[in-house]
């Protein structure tokens, strides 16, 4: 049987990058490169902004290596109508986790696979319900995970996950960055043995 594709990562993301070591394949990681602000000018819904930035990922990456398959990921989180960027800073967090307690919030998470033969496109959504927050409960919490670099100001895989209330999803890996049960699926389809 002809091995498949060489396979890259089109991410600096070392929670996607930890994901996709979990299923054992071998893949390297390239930076895409892409500004995303040119998307977000744009004011898409959060679902399509993280389509359009996943697709502009994976293709971006694709276009330099064309006999390769390449996973684009992006991820929004929307409350109210509303996106919510990466808060960059303790201040900028602590203000999303003022907005996001109590509340129910949807976080998209899209991936993009591009091959020679195209580029696939699949959706996931959670639907997440933080509990009520004191002051003191988000500077601690800020304080220990130091989510900065994260959609929504949390990281649910580790001490994040005391803020909610409850949590709707399909794959739970997605929450983290990369929906592992989907791509696993997409990856197989093109030849990559998993397990």
């Amino acid at each position: 049987m002809a091995l498949p594709p060489p396979l890259i990562l089109a991410s600096t993301s070392k929670y996607r990058r930890e994901l996709l070591e979990r299923l054992q394949i071998p893949f390297t990681c390239e930076p895409p490169g892409v500004d995303e602000s040119r998307w977000k000018e744009q004011r898409l819904e959060a679902s399509r902004l993280a389509q359009e930035l996943a697709t502009a990922k994976s293709q971006a990456v694709w276009q330099k290596h064309p006999d390769s398959i390449v996973i684009g990921s992006d991820q929004v989180a929307e409350v109210s109508g509303e996106i919510l960027d990466k808060p960059g800073s303790f201040d900028r967090a602590a203000q999303q986790l003022q907005w996001l307690a109590g509340q129910t919030h949807s976080l998209w998470t899209a991936v993009a696979i591009s091959s020679p033969e195209g580029c696939e496109l699949f959706l996931d959504q959670t639907i997440l319900t933080m509990r009520s927050l004191t002051q003191d409960e988000i500077h601690r919490y800020l304080t220990a995970d130091q989510p900065f670099d994260c959609a929504g100001s949390y990281k649910l895989e580790s001490l994040g996950i005391s803020l909610f209330e409850k949590i709707i999803s399909a794959d739970q890996t997605a929450i983290i960055g990369l929906p592992l049960m989907a791509t696993a699926h997409h990856l197989r389809r093109r030849g990559y043995q998993i397990p």
